[in-house]
């Protein structure tokens, strides 16, 4: 294993996505670990064939954020069905989400919003961007061969089709043939467009980009405030909650695309982007298991223990990357 780093990394993206978008979110309590062998093979295995397809057609972030556009409206969509079943999970989603519904499409907008979010932010790019922070290679390169990947993709196929039957099973809801077919639509046409999109490194601009740090506290603060509508009294106008994702979005959108294209953008831009969103997930994952019913103690011993494991995480790439900035300098100056 100590001879190929790649499937070391790829090994890692594969149980940290879960860890992220399950267990740091507080979707899933510690107190239920083995869950992690049920969800790694859809989150690990759409984050690793993501970044796979991705690195391996050369290109670069805007093709990954577009295909995991393609993963959270897979996942929410015709696997677990979560945009239309009203009762999913045992909670009442139609309810919570009536006040933004889309007869059109079957489903809430803010839903939509939500599942957008939490699954290209949290559950994709978050831990690719971790993950790809230990890897120095420049310009990035896969990490599994041709028979890795496809292994990747059966196991990615075999977990959501148990998903799937999983929750048809335990919840007796089946989407409708026109929900299935405009999300199944969605998903492949963001899937195609993806690979149309980051073939080149955009040109550098006269500005420079900001030092990193500015990065990671900016990202941590946008996407705190994106959570801090779950403490939010209720009665708070839904349309309005819409309405101010589209603004944050749109703001951190072009924030990001004109730092990346200032001079001196890289690897420690990158992790801190990540990481400022990484750590967002601390705080607000213990919010949202409170809500999801975990008792307090398991919700703050969760937090605490994967926060610590978080700020580990940074700690050890921040070191790598700088690691591999100091090397790349004494090469330059040989």
């Amino acid at each position: 294993m100590a001879r190929h780093p790649g499937r070391r990394r790829a090994l890692a993206l594969f149980l940290l996505a879960p860890l992220v978008g399950e267990y740091l979110l507080g979707n899933t309590a510690i107190t239920s670990p083995f869950a992690l062998l049920l969800f790694a093979p859809m989150y690990g295995g759409g984050a690793l064939l993501i970044r796979e397809s991705a690195r391996r057609a050369g290109r670069a972030w805007p093709t990954i954020i577009v295909l995991a556009v393609a993963y959270a409206l897979l996942e929410e969509g015709p696997i677990d069905m979560m945009l239309w079943n009203p009762s999913y999970g045992g909670f009442d989603i139609g309810a919570a989400y009536s006040g933004t519904y889309l007869p059109g499409l079957g489903t809430s907008l803010q839903m939509l919003q939500d599942v957008l979010s939490v699954h290209t932010v949290w559950s994709i790019c978050v831990p690719i961007a971790l993950v790809e922070a230990f890897d120095s290679t420049s310009p990035p390169r896969p990490w599994l061969g041709r028979t890795g990947t496809a292994l990747v993709a059966l196991v990615f196929t075999a977990g959501i089709a148990l998903l799937c039957v999983f929750q048809i099973e335990g919840t007796g809801f089946v989407a409708s043939p026109a929900q299935l077919a405009w999300s199944s639509t969605a998903v492949a046409t963001l899937t195609v467009g993806a690979f149309f999109v980051g073939r080149r490194t955009a040109p550098r601009r006269g500005t420079s980009a900001p030092c990193p740090r500015t990065v990671g506290w900016a990202a941590f603060g946008m996407t705190s405030l994106y959570w801090a509508r779950d403490l939010l009294p209720e009665g708070f106008p839904a349309w309005l909650l819409c309405a101010t994702w589209f603004v944050l979005v749109g703001v951190s959108v072009a924030v990001c695309v004109r730092w990346a294209r200032g001079r001196g953008w890289g690897p420690a831009h990158r992790l801190t982007l990540a990481g400022g969103a990484l750590l967002t997930y601390v705080w607000a994952g213990f919010v949202h298991g409170l809500g999801m019913g975990t008792p307090l103690r398991f919700a703050l011993l969760g937090s605490m223990l994967l926060g610590a494991g978080a700020l580990w995480l940074l700690r050890s790439a921040r070191q790598t990357v700088r690691g591999a900035q100091e090397a790349e300098a004494e090469v330059s100056l040989a």
